[in-house]
């Protein structure tokens, strides 16, 4: 069932992988960073530090994260946009979601439910579109 390495869209993972970073930059730094910055306990308007891990950590889990569904979604034979949408809702709620509130609620995140709130989403939307993207290449 899952000898599906050499069936992986390549060009469909890399397309999504793209879109979820891209989301993500969007989601952070444009539409929610005074917010995202307040549930760390930080000035709304503080600036990340500009670390490698900063910089290299998001684009490597989202890739993970793809390189993973798309695996999966080979294995499953999700082929059509309503089993990607249900893929991707199962798995951004299901694993992604949840994770981050399982991450959040650790005592030393401040505000865990806006944590949660603004994180939680951007998992979600990013797991939609990364099934959606993997069906659609």
């Amino acid at each position: 069932m899952f000898n599906v390495l050499d069936d992986l869209n390549w060009l469909g993972i890399l397309l999504a992988f793209i879109a979820f970073v891209l989301l993500g930059g969007v989601w952070f730094a444009a539409l929610f960073p005074k917010p995202y910055n307040r549930s760390l306990g930080r000035e709304a308007d503080a600036k990340p530090l500009g670390t490698p891990l900063f910089y290299a950590g998001p684009p490597l889990t989202a890739l993970i994260i793809t390189i993973t569904s798309a695996i999966l979604m080979a294995a499953l034979r999700i082929d059509t946009y309503g089993d990607a949408l249900l893929f991707g809702l199962i798995v951004g709620l299901g694993y992604l979601t949840a994770n981050t509130v399982n991450i959040a609620i650790n005592p030393n995140f401040p505000r865990p439910l806006a944590y949660a709130a603004i994180s939680g989403p951007y998992n979600l939307l990013g797991s939609l579109i990364v099934s959606v993207v993997l069906v659609a290449v």
